[in-house]
């Protein structure tokens, strides 16, 4: 039987107005310690955040989400934070915040395929 592995993933939200605590969910990001695994993908649902919050910067939703992914690869595109151990990187990007960008609470899971489980949770939460 092949193996299984614990992972851990939070969902990327777009929270236009903070203080109605309203959001779409806009991406995932996974983390598999034993795979060495931790990316973020992300869609972004234009007409949807439009209709919710006429006037958003989608180039700067946009640019805050396209930081999520360079942290994760853990180059020097991610700045000071992209050069921290793996596990650091995804407490600092789930870390709660007060931000047009939020990720939901950290949940966990077990999975064959951290990549194959990334698009499946996608898949399911945000599409």
């Amino acid at each position: 039987m092949p193996e299984m592995h614990l992972f851990e993933y939070a969902v990327l939200r777009v929270v236009p107005r903070v203080e109605r605590e309203e959001f779409l969910n806009v991406g995932v990001i996974v983390y598999c310690r034993s795979l060495g695994f931790l990316q973020a993908r992300f869609e972004l649902p234009e007409a949807k955040l439009l209709a919710v919050a006429p006037g958003l910067d989608l180039e700067e939703i946009a640019a805050r989400l396209l930081t999520f992914e360079r942290i994760c690869q853990g180059r020097a595109t991610g700045g000071a934070i992209g050069q921290l151990p793996i596990a650091e990187r995804f407490r600092w990007l789930t870390a709660t915040r007060s931000t047009v960008v939020q990720c939901s609470p950290v949940h966990p899971g077990r999975c064959l395929d951290a990549g194959e489980t990334l698009t499946r949770l996608l898949t399911q939460l945000v599409e």
